[in-house]
């Protein structure tokens, strides 16, 4: 299977803001604070994935 790079990037953006978003609505509510750690958490994520390069493949693709 190949994923691209954007994908990639995308979908550890999604899972490290699900985490933190479910870490911050332990208490009931989401302060200021942890919304812009949320952010934060997406865009960090996001952006390192981005930079890492995918392997590269050799010969087939390999599941």
């Amino acid at each position: 299977m190949k994923v691209s790079q954007v994908w990639k990037a995308v979908v550890a953006g999604a899972a490290a803001g699900v985490a933190v978003a479910a870490t911050a609505v332990q208490d009931g509510q989401v302060t200021a604070g942890e919304a812009v750690t949320i952010v934060l958490a997406v865009l960090g994520a996001y952006g390192a994935t981005w930079k890492v390069p995918n392997r590269a493949s050799q010969g087939k693709d390999q599941a």
